[in-house]
């Protein structure tokens, strides 16, 4: 799995074509939309060209799908240069069109006041089964079309913690957790490159956030009558943090109403909350099959 670690370091790893605009390329990785977490990624990684410290927060909307076969151009504007935080907005663009739009602020880390809540007690990741091998015990409920795109792997690893059948989906409580990591460490000369694992983080975040607040309606991303998107999605970045060491992703949703569900996520490390997203999508029932 080495080439997938490669290839998302290439995925977030820009071109620059003028001050402040920047070029990333496409990958067909969920379908046929560019999957979301690229976007935040490579919006991440753009603005982060532009400063001198790492991301503390990233409030971001998607507004029009993105084309897989074609590259995203990035333009980044600067807010502010403060001595504290810098502000910084990213338009994400496509065939002549602001597809996303982000604002990121930016900060040094500094000593304070320090508290947070207990981390959640799972198992740890090396007594789960990685989400590829889970696969292939559902893989007769696939159809046949759906099979390859279905057993691809996707570019982290994941082990889950609560398993279930996409294709069989039960109504199930309104939370959710996995485990996420890099196949492979960064190499060692990207390894002090926090934008690069700030931007892997944010990639990963888009993963099963927005199907949290799906589980309560017995539903799941293969059913037919469901059409989902994601509306917008918030990061805070709280400690430092390595996308290629094991990070525990604990998800929860508090409510869907008008076609929408709101999630929000936390990332733990070693112990330590470093990480926290939010997320709204739409949740929009196309036909209701009669029982």
């Amino acid at each position: 799995m080495s080439d997938l670690t490669q290839e998302l370091i290439e995925l977030l790893t820009l071109e620059k074509l003028e001050e402040h605009i920047f070029r990333g390329q496409s990958r067909n990785l969920v379908g046929k939309r560019v999957f979301g977490g690229q976007v935040l990624g490579q919006a991440l990684r753009a603005a982060s060209y532009t400063t001198d410290r790492p991301a503390h927060s990233m409030h971001a909307y998607f507004l029009f799908g993105g084309d897989i076969n074609a590259p995203i151009i990035y333009e980044v504007q600067k807010l502010r240069d403060g001595k504290s935080f810098l502000s910084r907005q990213v338009h994400a663009i496509q065939h002549g069109r602001i597809i996303f739009s982000a604002m990121i602020s930016f900060a040094h880390p500094e000593a304070g006041l320090e508290y947070q809540i207990d981390a959640p007690q799972y198992p740890d990741p090396e007594q789960l089964v990685p989400e590829q091998d889970l696969k292939s015990n559902v893989i007769d409920f696939v159809p046949e079309n759906l099979r390859p795109a279905f057993m691809r792997p996707r570019q982290v690893e994941i082990r889950p913690i609560n398993v279930a059948n996409p294709f069989q989906p039960q109504p199930e409580a309104p939370s959710t957790a996995h485990y996420l990591r890099t196949y492979q460490p960064i190499p060692a000369e990207l390894q002090d490159d926090v934008s690069l694992h700030q931007a892997i983080v944010a990639f990963y975040s888009d993963y099963t956030l927005m199907g949290t607040a799906i589980r309560p309606h017995g539903l799941s991303y293969f059913s037919s009558s469901l059409q989902c998107a994601s509306i917008d999605h918030a990061i805070y970045f709280h400690k430092p943090l390595r996308a290629d060491d094991w990070m525990l992703y604990d998800m929860e949703a508090t409510i869907s109403a008008s076609s929408r569900g709101l999630n929000f996520g936390r990332m733990w490390q070693n112990g330590e909350l470093v990480c926290s997203t939010t997320q709204e999508g739409l949740m929009r029932v196309r036909e209701i099959n009669a029982p």
